[in-house]
Formats: structure tokens, sequence, C-alpha cells
């Protein structure tokens, strides 16, 4: 796009609802050029316009390899994200992307991967483990943590069954409602750690969820072991502009729009605001 903060029309051509309150949309540009030229990578996020109200920052949940649409999972918590909720099928909003670094896939190939995820933390790591299904020799042994609220907070789960043909699922919850069946964990995803296989040795680490959350797995993992520079997280912060101008999203001399939202916790150590609580740095 030549204007970066001019968004492209995109018309949703699909609604997914995946828990009460989280909704998957399909879009697909409406411009032909632009729809040919659009690329992006896994980790990286699009800003979402709904014109005449705002515009909001959300991470792209669908494989790259799957155009001519592409996908945002999307939870409905602010202006923006409550008015998308009530749109439908054929309806238009501005998409201006992508923005940001992605999951580091190439260094993930040949090596063990971890993925730690919570809540519609999943969401940018689909991504990963569609590429990684889609070409799974290319990979050595994939884990996948996932944590949520409830199982009702719990997304994708249809899909479960096909990711664990490939990967090995922990799942856990933190409290389990009165009439759920749950024959799985109940507790923080860190909780999660005493089962699985995952070694420091040639094993890279992908997580992203409630900043809380990522603090105590990052800070658990080091204490098992895994390096700094093993580890990738992914940073919700406030941003606006999506190209490094408003500086509202900076920590330090880091920006997450430009230079995140994925780090290796190895670059965030040594920041003064304390990213993640300043675990180990």
């Amino acid at each position: 796009m030549i204007n970066p903060f001019k968004p492209a029309r995109a018309l949703i051509r699909g609604v997914q609802k995946e828990t009460y309150d989280t909704t998957t949309y399909t879009l697909s540009f409406e411009d032909a050029r632009v729809r040919e030229e659009f690329a992006f990578q896994p980790g990286q996020f699009n800003m979402i316009t709904l014109f005449g109200i705002g515009e909001a920052p959300v991470s792209i949940s669908s494989d790259p390899d799957e155009g001519p649409t592409f996908q945002h999972t999307v939870r409905h918590v602010g202006n923006v994200t409550k008015a998308l909720a009530r749109l439908k099928v054929g309806d238009a909003v501005g998409v201006r992307g992508a923005y940001g670094t992605g999951w580091p896939m190439e260094l993930l190939r040949g090596r063990n991967v971890l993925i730690v995820a919570g809540g519609i933390g999943l969401a940018p790591l689909r991504p990963v483990i569609t590429q990684i299904l889609r070409q799974r020799r290319d990979f050595g042994r994939v884990e996948l943590l996932y944590g949520a609220r409830t199982p009702a907070d719990m997304l994708y789960t249809p899909q479960f069954p096909r990711w664990q043909e490939e990967i090995k699922l922990y799942q856990a919850v933190d409290v389990v409602p009165d009439g759920y069946s749950w024959e799985q964990r109940v507790g923080v995803v860190t909780t999660l750690f005493g089962e699985m296989e995952s070694q420091p040795a040639d094993t890279i680490v992908l997580t992203c969820g409630p900043e809380i959350m990522m603090k105590f797995v990052v800070k658990d993992l080091l204490t098992r072991g895994f390096l700094s520079d093993q580890i990738y997280v992914s940073l919700e912060r406030r941003m606006s502009c999506g190209v490094k101008k408003c500086g509202k999203c900076q920590i330090g001399p880091k920006f997450v729009c430009r230079d995140g939202p994925v780090f290796a916790y190895a670059e965030l150590m040594g920041l003064s605001e304390g990213v993640l609580g300043g675990v180990a740095g």
C-alpha cells in the first residue's frame, strides 16, 4: 500500500463463532491487486478499521498459504471489536498491514518446538501450528500447552483432533463450572510443565497470552534450564499507527508494532520498563 495509513477495503467472507465472546472472521480484499499482493508471516498483525468507529490491531490467525482469504480471531472487548461483532458476511471493514515481526519459522526447522498459549493467545500461534502440520517432516517433536479460564473459553476445539494426529496437546483450565465434564488438568498453564517431554536441548519455545501468564511461563522455563534466546514471546501493547510513528507502543528503544510483537526474551531482559515483570532481567 502506497499510503501506510490508508486502509484497503476487505469484505467479510465468513463468520465463525468460537466462544461466547470470540469470533473468527474470514476476509478478502475487495481490490484484486491488493488481494494478490497481500502476504504475511505467522505472528504478524493487521490494523482493522471499522469505518466511523475506529481502528484496532488484531493478530492474523490463519495459515499464510491459505490465500486469497485470511482470518482474524477477535475477542469482543473494546469499542471496535464490539462493533465488529455486529457485522455479517458481505459487510466491509478496512485493513492495513501486515505489520510487525513474525515467529521465527526458519529457526524452528529441524528443532523441537514447545508452544505455550493462554486464552486468545492461541490465535497468533495457530498459523505456526498449521504450518507445522503442513510441513511436519521439517520439525522435530512438537508440544502444545494450552490454558484457558474455563472449557468454554478454549478456542478452536473442533480442530484439536486433527492437531493431535501430529503434535502432543496438553490442556488446562483455571476453573470448571458446574455442569461441565472435564478430564484434563485444572490449574494454570504452567502446571502442565510437569507433563511435557520438552527439554532445553535443541528446543525453541513460543508463548503468547496474558502478560502475567507469560511472566510465569518464562520464569519457570528459565529455572528448567531454557535460555533467554530460546524463548520467543508475543507482546500486546497499545499499538496505534502500526508503522513506528506515533510512539504509543514504545518500550525503551523498542517499538512493539515494528520491532515486535514477537521478541526473543533475550531482547527484553535489559529494558528499563521491566517487560514481563523483569523476570531474570
